[in-house]
């Protein structure tokens, strides 16, 4: 006999249905699966054979093939235990036929014929419901999940038996579900809180309001990882397109279990320096979202930068750039979003005191410790503050500095500014502007211009430094209000690319 039965596989942070099926004819007895299986799902037939035997179904003693198609797509994850056991089950005859046509069936199986919960249900779901199926058998964890999809009919098993039972008498199990979502504001961290710091909450709000790529530079206790944890209480919240494809991420790594709501709170991830590049930019066998795609709409906060490898740090450059990491294996290519805000943290030095008298390494092991950042990851950091030691007088003052709700409604009105004005453009922020768009929107006059030249045979810029201090001189012009770039607001511009010379200058 022959079954067909739907599931799915992931491809990136998105998911491909796959159908399969299950043929038992006469012949030598064996069990055998076909179609661009990876390890984990070849591994599928003892766990489908065990888990059938622990829960009182036997298999007969014939020919039983399953094929996963289409065939040239590469099939993984232990999603598919479950949907080979009804199939077989379908084939032998053990459960009369149903409506395939209109269920998707995922799960994992234990020896003991438990379902488990699988990674990346929410893309699966999403596809099942772009496809038309209308039905969804799934695990009994994955259930805070499946409740973000609306217009489907989900029934959640935690056991081969209960899915057994659903679709030989139509019984769907009552399960438990307790919101266990911890979604909420983060009022741990707002400006409020920060005490002096005057440079720091400047370039923050203007390295939001234009999606800026932002370097702290300053000795420890400076607050500088505050400050940098800040950040997202200031960026305008996320469309409900963003939420989605954030929580697909976080789907697809496992994160999103035991949530009832996508996540709307934009990412903020801080990897520790020990992070190797892989689960950086993302990959492995089967290719996974690494911490920069994990980080998509958010803030990507390095801390201690010069700790990282420099490796590490170099995979940045390409994503940085385009907004994306593409991870090439023979199995295929995944393309993962990262359009992220880099904000990165160090000392000057080992010690952390240069340049002051304190200080105490040498010049070498200055040179040592800043050379480990390139300095073509520097020029593609738009922005660069110190971050001076806060003095008594800030600390013990009691009057709380401004809030991030009064910042943030400045930062949403400059985001809402460039919205409008990059509305035909395939970009959507000042930092975004592409090179053959510059001259057109950070339109400089006879005066600006002049200044400019000056600066840049001055500030020995470099081409892509240059057109950085232009989209961001073009943000302080939004803040500002003023439709024109002026040279006040180059100078401020022109001083946030100077600040690393005074550090990077000392490599030399």
């Amino acid at each position: 006999m022959y079954a067909k039965v739907i599931s799915a596989t992931l491809y990136g942070i998105d998911a491909t249905s796959v159908s399969v099926e299950a043929d038992v004819s006469d012949g030598m007895p064996m069990f055998e699966m076909v179609g661009a299986l990876s390890p984990e799902v070849r591994e599928a037939r003892e766990r489908v054979r065990t888990a059938l035997k622990n829960s009182g179904f036997s298999l007969p003693v014939k020919r039983i093939t399953v094929n996963l198609l289409p065939a040239e797509v590469k099939k993984c994850g232990s999603g598919f235990d479950l949907p080979i056991a009804i199939s077989v089950l379908s084939a032998t005859g053990t459960i009369p036929p149903f409506d395939n046509d209109d269920h998707f069936i995922s799960g994992e199986l234990g020896l003991d014929g438990a379902v488990h919960s699988v990674g990346g249900m929410l893309p699966m779901l999403l596809c099942a419901r772009q496809q038309g199926y209308k039905k969804c058998i799934i695990p009994a964890g994955n259930i805070s999940e499946a409740r973000l999809v609306p217009d489907l009919e989900i029934i959640p098993v935690s056991s081969l038996a209960e899915a057994v039972s659903y679709i030989t008498s139509g019984t769907i199990p009552e399960i438990a579900f307790q919101d266990t979502s911890e979604d909420k504001s983060d009022t741990e961290f707002d400006f409020s809180r920060i005490s002096g710091q005057p440079m720091l909450r400047r370039a923050c709000e203007v390295a939001v309001s234009g999606m800026h790529n932002l370097l702290f530079i300053g000795p420890p206790g400076a607050g500088k990882t505050m400050v940098a944890r800040s950040i997202p209480s200031i960026l305008p919240r996320m469309s409900q397109e963003e939420m989605l494809e954030v929580s697909k991420i976080y789907s697809v790594c496992g994160l999103l279990n035991n949530r009832d709501s996508l996540i709307t709170q934009r990412p903020f991830r801080s990897p520790h320096h020990t992070i190797s590049f892989t689960g950086l930019t993302g990959g492995g066998s089967i290719p996974k979202p690494g911490e920069i795609s994990l980080a998509h709409n958010g803030v990507l906060f390095l801390d201690e930068l010069p700790e990282f490898s420099r490796q590490t740090l170099e995979v940045l450059r390409q994503p940085m750039e385009e907004k994306k990491v593409n991870i090439v294996r023979a199995s295929g290519d995944c393309t993962f979003p990262s359009n992220f805000m880099l904000v990165a943290a160090m000392n000057p030095c080992k010690c952390g005191q240069y340049p002051s008298s304190s200080c105490r390494c040498t010049p070498r092991d200055i040179s040592n410790y800043l050379g480990k950042i390139s300095k073509p990851l520097i020029d593609r950091i738009d922005m660069c503050v110190e971050a001076p030691s806060v003095s008594f007088e800030e600390l013990s003052s009691p009057v709380p500095g401004e809030g991030s709700d009064t910042i943030r409604e400045r930062v949403i009105k400059a985001h809402k500014l460039q919205s409008e004005r990059y509305a035909n453009e395939s970009f959507s922020f000042n930092s975004q502007i592409s090179a053959d768009r510059i001259q057109y929107y950070c339109h400089l006059g006879e005066k600006e211009t002049t200044y400019m030249h000056s600066a840049f045979d001055d500030k020995d810029l470099t081409a892509r430094t240059y057109h950085k201090v232009l989209r961001v001189a073009r943000t302080i012009a939004d803040l500002a209000g003023d439709e024109r770039i002026t040279t006040d607001h180059l100078f401020e511009a022109i001083l946030y690319k100077s600040i690393d010379k005074k550090y990077w200058e000392t490599c030399k």
